[in-house]
């Protein structure tokens, strides 16, 4: 951020004269708005702190709104965008590699991408388990039963009664292969 600054002569008893002192006297060049000398004297370091504070400002304003925008998100408690963002960035990376040697020269930023998708899953998991998101096989079957003694208490067929059960045991038994997946 070098900002141009041209430097003009003053009158010697003009108010906006450079306040620097020189062997011969005072200098003779316009001040700038700052900092009360001119560019050859150390006033566009002035101007440069005030830009610099300035787009430091700005910067934190729009941060602060970006904040504000994803604590109000109603998905601020999930992580399942993120994972995504990486798996996608994973994917991307690995359809860049044309033989093993690109694997191999992107081994190393491959390989940070699976441990940090890795930390994400479990983050999001055990975000989820604590906000009672997840259920664990225990509460599965137990919800499985209880749908079956409902079931059980409008049929009275053994057979067909046999064959929901079963069914429903095999979907509680497929959800738990997903889960080790």
């Amino acid at each position: 951020m070098v900002t141009e600054y041209t430097i003009e002569r003053v009158e010697p008893d003009s108010p906006w004269r450079c306040q620097a002192s020189l062997p011969k006297g005072q200098c003779l060049n316009m001040a700038t708005a700052l900092g009360g000398t001119c560019a050859c004297h150390g006033g566009n370091m002035a101007l440069n702190s005030a830009e610099k504070k300035s787009l430091n400002n700005y910067r934190l304003t729009k941060f602060n709104a970006q904040l504000k925008r994803h604590s109000e998100s109603p998905k601020l408690k999930t992580l399942g965008d993120e994972v995504a963002i990486l798996r996608m960035i994973l994917e991307e990376k690995l359809n860049l590699c044309q033989d093993s040697h690109d694997l191999a020269l992107n081994s190393h930023i491959i390989s940070d991408l699976v441990v940090k998708i890795e930390k994400l899953v479990k983050s999001c998991h055990s975000l989820e388990s604590s906000l009672g998101g997840m259920l664990d096989k225990q509460a599965i079957l137990t919800f499985a039963s209880k749908v079956i003694e409902v079931i059980s208490s409008n049929i009275q067929d053994e057979a067909i009664l046999d064959a929901i059960s079963a069914g429903i045991l095999g979907l509680v038994g497929e959800v738990g292969k997903k889960e080790l997946e």
